[in-house]
């Protein structure tokens, strides 16, 4: 394993792909994906960032050494093409969380996000924050990211207490993944966020409502295959085009309701982009299941009929 040393830390802005990952037809992991996939989204989709093992890279069903050699691959494959990666490192154990904050540094990516334990959860917003510093203090020159999800955790506690003097308990915390649909949270955590974060929305069908509480850039599972579409909405809401920019979000609006009437999940939502981008990232692991190949035929002839090419 090759030492990389970080990148000069900036902000994160734009679009980030939250990337799915790469199995072969066994369960395995393709390895050999993860460059063409790269290329994909900076060539076909102008997306310059990425996030992997997140949620869409269903990290909860990968073993902390496959994690480690997606993130080695992820790395070195996105050297001098991408802004930045950003790694998911959070587990259910601190102990694993630390592993991977640990092996991210050394690798040399761009930042670590941690998402809150959901077997036994934290009760109160100091519980989160004290894990998330245990977390953080084993890689203190990474930019800390807070992975904001309730739907999922079922941590019921606003991202915005989370975040409440936490610049005092991780000096390197540098912002929120905010995947929940509460926009006054959001924008409370808009209005205390420092100038040295970045508070990313991960809604992608409101994301233009978060833009205009001023999110500074977004976090997506759709954009690794709408991304050149959205590019031009954050053009258009930057030049006060609102017009036009409410047209590519509704656009994606339909295309999701469309989807989620047949059942949409990372399941169905991986074998889109396999269909669209041409790239081969194999079936989900279980207990999610693969998309049935009507659905993926159905979704894709709607993608297609709403979206045209870049």
């Amino acid at each position: 394993m090759s030492i990389m040393a970080p990148a000069a830390e900036k902000n994160v802005t734009g679009l980030v792909a939250a990337t799915f990952t790469p199995f072969t037809p066994e369960g395995e992991l393709n390895l050999s994906e993860i460059g063409p996939y790269i290329d994909y989204l900076t060539e076909k989709q102008g997306v310059n960032s990425i996030f992997v093992n997140g949620t869409t890279g269903e990290s909860m069903s990968l073993s902390v050494p496959e994690r480690k050699i997606l993130v080695e691959e992820w790395c070195q494959k996105a050297k001098g093409k991408m802004d930045q990666v950003i790694v998911h490192v959070g587990c259910m154990s601190l102990k694993d969380s630390q592993e991977l904050a640990r092996h991210a540094g050394q690798i040399g990516a761009d930042g670590i996000a941690v998402i809150s334990p959901s077997f036994f959860k934290p009760s109160t917003a100091n519980a989160l924050r004290m894990f998330l510093q245990e977390v953080a203090s084993v890689a203190p020159t990474l930019p800390f990211y807070y992975y904001h999800i309730p739907a999922v955790t079922g941590v019921n506690v606003t991202a915005r207490d989370v975040v409440e003097g936490i610049e005092k308990l991780i000096p390197s915390f540098r912002g929120v993944k905010f995947s929940g649909s509460d926009l006054m949270d959001f924008g409370q955590c808009i209005s205390y966020s420092r100038p040295c974060w970045s508070i990313l929305y991960g809604i992608d069908e409101q994301l233009l409502a978060a833009l205009a509480l001023g999110a500074h850039g977004a976090v997506g599972s759709t954009y690794n295959y709408v991304g050149c579409h959205i590019n031009r909405l954050l053009s258009d809401f930057e030049k006060g085009d609102l017009i036009q920019a409410r047209k590519i979000q509704f656009k994606l609006q339909e295309l999701l309701l469309f989807a989620t009437k047949l059942g949409f999940d990372l399941g169905v939502n991986k074998q889109l982009m396999n269909e669209v981008s041409g790239l081969n990232l194999g079936p989900p692991r279980l207990p999610v299941m693969p998309c049935p190949p009507d659905h993926a035929l159905s979704i894709a002839q709607k993608y297609y009929s709403i979206f045209s090419e870049c």
